[in-house]
């Protein structure tokens, strides 16, 4: 491939990381240390996006922050082991269109290379970039990085994006062939990078404005680092993962959803570790196999329909009559709607800023089917509080949840609060962990103490009302309200 010239010959690049905080098997690194002589590597901690968040004590932020800087170790490293006298990464904080643009042109690079995104304003921040760049006379270019097949690599017979994920999973496992999984070589060409400017210093995390949380307590593991640990963690275990990963009081999942969020992990090398396991009849590993295609499928669906952001994937819902029910909304945001497993879900979230997949469909469907809430206010509020928090992945569980979006399945499936409860956690750990004024009540009613005895809840010192909430909703006159709000729609639209 031919270069374009500098004076004295050299040629460099700028690679702009976002949501892919790793240097290991990342496209745009790849693609620029092959095809340029310096390449440069930033991040920008994008103003427009943390003055929007409503807190400045945000444990994304502060996971980001800390990957950010495991990563400029980790570029030194790599540059190292190349036999480069630089490596490292360049911070920017304030509009990433303008740090961009102006780090581009004070470098003296020739074009800037990134990861794609799929968000709609993601996609028009990166053509305003793109645009402002060609206006001085660099060139940007992105690649695929973050999803295995995107856009339109998939589709129906007739050409068309699908709106069911069964045969879409069919299709995007017949595509997911070798060359999809093969990692990029980043290592080979690790002599391109180039060192920082100098005097060039990451800023602490007090100084972009925000605080310390309690990421550490959690233990959290942050950056390249976490993730294998994590992924060490999880190989021996994704064996027992179709079955384990239901349970919330169970180690079933992988963890790495925040990983995955922010790049600090290749999706090409989780996938790649699920089908060796699954070609080998792992049932377990195909699963989450199939959990990684969903993935893809959300990601697919916001690209094609980026009026799901605002609108129900299926245009008719867009008709049904949400409630106000602010009591109720302040009831189940707060976690207190005296059903345990979504009070101990709620918790979770609160405490920790994650909640367990089960749990996230258990809740959202109580919020729209037993609250009759409108999706659209349980997606924004996992907005603000999920570590892991992913655009078309929430927005895809939401609508899925509220029988708006792309589901098989009719309106009439409501998940009930108590079963769910008793089969996924049958002995009441995860809700004793979490609602530990419930730690004295029994087995056969750790699900719904609403249902005990007087003499029963003397005997375990529980005063519901007081200690523990009495149900907001009667579900089984919820659940007669929301078929009636589904059924009146249908009949209006068949009218």
């Amino acid at each position: 491939m031919m270069r374009p010239s500098l004076p004295g010959g050299a040629t460099s690049a700028l690679v702009w990381l976002r949501r892919d905080l790793r240097c290991d098997d990342h496209a745009a690194l790849y693609h620029a240390l092959r095809r340029f002589e310096r390449v440069y590597c930033a991040f920008v901690f994008d103003t427009d996006i943390l003055d929007a968040l409503p807190s400045r004590c945000d444990r994304r932020v502060e996971f980001i922050h800390a990957s950010v800087l495991e990563l400029h170790e980790a570029l030194q490293q790599l540059a190292a082991h190349g036999g480069a006298p630089g490596g490292g990464l360049i911070v920017r904080h304030g509009p990433a269109v303008r740090c961009i643009v102006q780090l581009a042109q004070e470098l003296g690079v020739q074009e800037v290379l990134a990861n794609r995104d799929y968000e709609p304003e993601a996609i028009a921040r990166d053509r305003r970039v793109a645009q402002a760049l060609q206006a001085v006379g660099i060139t940007f270019s992105d690649y695929k990085d973050q999803v295995l097949l995107e856009r339109d690599e998939v589709l129906t017979r007739q050409g068309r994006p699908y709106s069911v994920f069964t045969p879409y999973r069919r299709a995007w496992l017949q595509r997911l062939d070798a060359f999809q999984l093969r990692p990029y070589p980043v290592a080979r060409h690790a002599r391109h990078l180039a060192a920082p400017p100098a005097g060039e210093r990451l800023p602490a995390l007090e100084e972009l404005g925000f605080a310390r949380t309690n990421l550490h307590e959690l233990h959290l593991p942050t950056g390249m680092r976490g993730a294998q640990r994590l992924l060490q963690d999880f190989a021996p275990r994704m064996a027992a993962y179709q079955e384990a990963r239901d349970y919330p009081g169970r180690k079933g999942v992988s963890y790495l959803s925040v990983h995955l969020r922010f790049g600090t992990v290749s999706i090409r090398r989780l996938a790649a570790l699920a089908a060796a396991q699954a070609e080998q009849g792992c049932a377990g590993a195909q699963t989450w196999l199939s959990e990684l295609a969903w993935r893809d499928f959300y990601f697919m669906i916001l690209w094609h329909h980026p009026q799901v952001l605002t609108q129900s994937f299926k245009p008719e819902y867009d008709g049904v009559q949400w409630d106000e029910a602010p009591d109720l909304w302040q009831a189940w945001c707060e976690a207190r709607t005296g059903y345990p497993l979504v009070d101990a879900a709620m918790r979770q979230l609160l405490q920790t800023g994650y909640m367990h997949n089960r749990l996230r469909m258990v809740v959202a469907s109580f919020l729209t089917k037993d609250l009759g809430i409108d999706w659209r206010r349980g997606e924004r509020f996992f907005a603000q509080h999920l570590n892991d928090y992913d655009l078309a992945a929430n927005n895809g569980g939401w609508q899925w949840a509220a029988s708006t979006g792309c589901d098989a399945q009719p309106w009439f499936r409501i998940f009930n609060p108590v079963t769910q409860s008793e089969r996924f956690d049958p002995g009441g750990r995860f809700i004793r962990r979490y609602l530990p004024e419930l730690a004295r009540v029994p087995d056969a009613h750790i699900h719904f103490p609403a249902a005990m005895k007087p003499v029963e809840l003397a005997a375990c010192g529980l005063r519901l009302g007081m200690d523990y909430p009495l149900p907001v909703v009667d579900h089984a006159r919820a659940r007669e309200r929301t078929l009636m709000r589904f059924h009146f729609l249908g009949a209006k639209a068949g009218a």
